[in-house]
């Protein structure tokens, strides 16, 4: 495994880290829980494999995921990095940062955190919510007790929000230590943020390196944009990421076992895109602006769907017919999706809480009658 400097924290951050938002689970009696056994084997792979960077959420994986975390290492908690967040939507006062920051720990079962998100920021969230009810001095009084040890944020919003969200917590006095942000080859949006956030000495770390799963399937896309053999196409997504130099880490949500043997095989045999390889890619990025017709990153944001609409698989299938010309194969799926009882949008109740939630800001209605009437032919 590769290992980075994560900017001035002092730390040493494995090249790949794994996002746990995708965890194996199982569904019993109505109520969802974690597959252990394969949870367990997936998270320890990744750590005999060298990843020391684990993330997790309060709610990834119908709020079982910081459970699983703290379950698979515990053993060897001093050895690895974990991070998780705090939902701006569940602060109404100062003194929800230790309220949630508590309920974390204990489902953790740690006694710190090694990286504590202010999670899915914006400018409105900071300003209305981590400023206005003093959070950053919340988390300056949890780092001095040892409950965190650095301060950091994720963030969906325009890319000059970073810049007003680190410039303004070094003026409190409080500075941001590291981000998490949406960065691809498809997504480069935050690429010049990347670098600002770089200079101040922030750790800095991508999710979606593989564009919520449209890198993911087999195409012959490296070969096509730079006349070199084909090296498959994931492969080329993380390369990409990983060979920004001013990137620390890129985040995976790893789903099997598999995934954990071939990302950290490419995140540990050093080999990175030569400067005329980066500028080619660079370039071949503006051709792959088609793959952003219905961007959707898979985050799940939008889930869950009050009428039960699995709208991130919905939208995965659209990306196999519209991106990678795997068209039978998508109707072929959206016809079993909707044979196993899956619900579609004549079901949806109107409530737009997807489109409130989704951070791409998608017409979600709109886009799943277009996909559905493409599908369903």
């Amino acid at each position: 495994m590769i290992y980075r400097d994560f900017g001035k924290t002092g730390e040493k951050i494995s090249a790949l880290g794994y996002g746990c938002m995708r965890l194996p689970e199982l569904e019993i009696n109505g109520a969802w829980t974690i597959d252990c056994d394969k949870s367990d084997e997936m998270l320890r792979r990744a750590y005999e494999r060298g990843v020391n960077y684990f993330d997790s959420a309060p709610t990834y994986c119908h709020s079982n995921s910081e459970f699983a975390v703290g379950r698979a290492l515990k053993d060897v908690r001093d050895k690895v990095l974990i991070s998780t967040k705090i939902s701006m939507d569940d602060v109404h006062s100062s003194d929800d940062y230790r309220r949630c920051l508590e309920i974390s720990l204990k489902k953790l079962d740690t006694d710190y955190i090694d990286f504590y998100h202010f999670w899915a920021l914006n400018g409105d969230t900071y300003d209305n919510v981590v400023l206005r009810y003093h959070l950053l001095e919340e988390a300056r009084k949890a780092k001095e007790e040892g409950l965190i040890r650095h301060i950091s944020f994720s963030f969906h919003d325009r890319p000059e929000v970073i810049r007003y969200i680190i410039d303004t917590s070094q003026e409190h006095g409080v500075p941001m230590e590291s981000m998490l942000v949406q960065y691809n080859v498809l997504d480069r949006l935050n690429e010049e943020m990347i670098t600002y956030a770089h200079s101040k000495g922030m750790g800095t770390i991508a999710m979606g390196p593989v564009g919520g799963g449209r890198l993911a399937a087999p195409t012959d896309l490296y070969e096509k944009l730079t006349g070199k053999p084909p090296i498959a196409t994931y492969e080329m997504a993380f390369r990409f990421v990983l060979g920004n130099p001013d990137l620390c880490c890129a985040l995976s949500g790893m789903s099997d076992i598999k995934m954990v043997e071939e990302n950290t095989a490419i995140a540990s045999d050093g080999r990175s895109f030569s400067a005329d390889e980066w500028r080619t890619l660079g370039e071949a990025a503006e051709q792959l602006k088609k793959f952003s017709d219905l961007y959707c990153t898979g985050c799940a944001y939008c889930q869950p769907c009050p009428a039960g609409i699995d709208i991130p698989r919905i939208f995965q299938l659209f990306t196999y017919y519209n991106v990678y010309g795997l068209k039978e194969h998508a109707r072929t799926e959206m016809r079993r999706y909707i044979e196993d009882g899956g619900k579609t949008l004549k079901d949806c109740q109107g409530c737009g809480a997807c489109e409130e939630r989704c951070p791409q800001k998608l017409k979600i209605r709109q886009n799943l009658k277009r996909v559905e009437e493409i599908l369903t032919k």
